[in-house]
């Protein structure tokens, strides 16, 4: 691994191996979470961290973004957290209210089958009349920020005397801001007997200082990470929306054809559900993960090492010793957990001297944890648009061509030219009908061209090069130009400046798309609701 862990305050040692959630005994409900979250292994300061937190020692963590560190202090305060007890129990400091939110999203989402725990992230810059009403109904897990916290003591709105836990999230990036004033009033005012976690990316004095003042014989839990070096490879991302994932996928898959690919997912259960997807899909594709026996791990590596299976499918985890050269690419179906998960993932291509290329599908606030990798690993990934069905069949036939080149260029073609001239003479074809045909064959029919022809554009009454739509929604469903806007570039992935005019009345609405992306548009936009309605899209009739 490319961690080092220290725990106490002498003494060094790297850990062989990383524990796993399943071996511990954390509650069933968080570990069931935890699973759904896509978390296999506990990173480095995970599992030191995790087990000396539950047995009620404070503890001082050093380590940096993309280590785990929420989950690390999150895991063991949420198992200490009383559901049935509605006082506040735990409280979590943050430098900022960007920080404060993600915190208690994350602990949300490790708490999701806890019931009856309340997490609230308090912040300036937030009507405080709302948080106020929220703290009154009860809440046992306060994130917030150490301005906006003592505002709320002194409002006696948030109550310490009940406090079992503190955590001082980013300790430094705190100090470094001017809170320590703010900082040890609110320790002074906690419990004698909580317990208080401290974690920082860097020890300064302060904080040693701190430490040493507020806490009682505390363990020390140090991750360094060593310079993580990306390999040569090109890396590019696309935002997606969660339901257009697969579609994203599929074209890059079909644009880019590489022999032999890696898809990396974050659960065994998005591995599983991905394979039937392509295989459905006509993609010869086969999952590897955790709940694979080594006879069955061992049959799949063989038929990917082979080229039997083109697309493997799998976890981090399960993707480990994979040693297979001739990977072309390598897809992010789900960004990684970890900045070292991510260098691990795009380091299977590009080996041995070849070309290698990296694409991560982004889905909303992933672009943060994108960002942290880029900064962490020291390297760019370049956003791209998402390829349209034109850009796909355009480089699908470009390669084709080249390839029929290649061939002609080979020669040993006499034979094949005799009997197509035979086959001319007897029909009443032409060379060039042939050709297509064979290249409708090869590309099998799935261009641009053949998805129009479904639907009879015609004149559709739209401007020059462009396609009126109809949409059965119109303003007393209270829909505005926006949500059409919206659904149509998130759902097709095309750029919303392409979209023309949009006419709405009050049942329906007509809106205007490049010809060229119709098809795409109206296959897009089935089974999508916008406002919570079911809509149908189909081309107009002219005015």
């Amino acid at each position: 691994m490319d961690f080092l862990c220290r725990t106490g305050l002498f003494g060094t040692f790297e850990r062989k191996y990383l524990m796993r959630f399943d071996e511990t005994t954390i509650e069933p409900s968080i570990l069931r979470a935890v699973k759904e979250m896509g978390f296999e292994e506990m990173t480095p300061i995970q599992a030191e961290a995790i087990p000396l937190v539950m047995t009620g020692s404070d503890i001082i963590g050093q380590a940096q973004t993309g280590t785990g560190k929420t989950a690390a202090f999150g895991i063991p305060l949420l198992s200490m957290v009383d559901p049935k007890d509605h006082a506040l129990q735990a409280l979590i400091l943050c430098p900022t209210r960007e920080l404060a939110i993600q915190v208690a999203e994350e602990l949300r989402n490790i708490a999701k089958f806890m019931h009856g725990v309340k997490i609230l992230p308090v912040y300036g810059g937030q009507d405080i009349s709302k948080q106020i009403r929220s703290l009154k109904g009860g809440v046992q897990v306060v994130i917030g920020t150490p301005g906006r916290v003592m505002d709320h003591m002194r409002r006696h709105t948030l109550k310490p005397e009940t406090v079992k836990m503190i955590c001082l999230d980013e300790a430094d990036e705190m100090l470094d801001m001017g809170f320590r004033e703010d900082i040890e009033t609110i320790l002074k005012e906690l419990p004698e007997s909580r317990q208080t976690l401290l974690f920082s990316a860097t020890m300064p004095g302060p904080i040693m200082d701190l430490a040493k003042k507020y806490q009682k014989n505390a363990k020390v839990v140090k991750v360094v990470k060593k310079e993580l070096t990306v390999p040569k490879i090109e890396q590019y991302y696309y935002e997606v929306r969660p339901q257009t994932k697969l579609e994203v996928l599929c074209r890059l898959l079909d644009m880019h054809d590489p022999k032999l690919s890696l898809v990396f997912c974050n659960t065994k259960r998005q591995v599983d559900e991905l394979v039937s997807a392509l295989q459905l899909r006509g993609y010869f594709a086969d999952s590897l993960h955790g709940d694979l026996k080594q006879e069955q791990r061992d049959r799949v590596m063989n038929s990917f090492r082979n080229g039997k299976t083109e697309i493997l499918v799998a976890t981090d985890v399960a993707a480990r010793g994979i040693d297979v050269d001739d990977v072309e690419a390598v897809f992010n179906y789900d960004v990684p957990q970890d900045d070292e998960y991510y260098v691990h993932r795009i380091g299977r291509t590009g080996r041995a001297g070849r070309e290698g290329k990296a694409f991560t599908l982004v889905v909303g606030k992933e672009i943060y944890k994108l960002k942290d990798i880029m900064r962490y690993c020291k390297t760019k990934i370049h956003l791209q648009p998402i390829p349209s069905f034109n850009d796909v069949t355009a480089i699908k036939t470009e390669k084709l061509m080249d390839e029929i080149g290649s061939s002609i260029e080979e020669g040993g073609l006499d034979e094949y030219i005799r009997l197509i001239e035979k086959r001319l003479d007897d029909e009443e074809y032409t060379a060039i009908e042939v050709a297509a045909a064979f290249l409708k064959m090869k590309m099998g029919g799935d261009s641009t061209i053949e998805q129009e022809k479904g639907f009879d554009f015609g004149d559709t009454g739209a401007k020059a090069g462009m396609v009126r739509l109809f949409i059965n929604l119109g303003k007393k469903q209270k829909v505005r130009p926006g949500d059409i806007l919206g659904a149509i570039a998130g759902e097709s992935g095309i750029n919303g400046k392409l979209v023309g005019s949009i006419d709405m009345y009050d049942k329906y609405t007509f809106v205007e798309v490049p010809r060229e992306y119709a098809a795409e548009v109206i296959s897009a936009m089935k089974n999508v609701k916008i406002k919570g309605k079911t809509i149908n899209v189909e081309p107009a009739n002219k005015k």
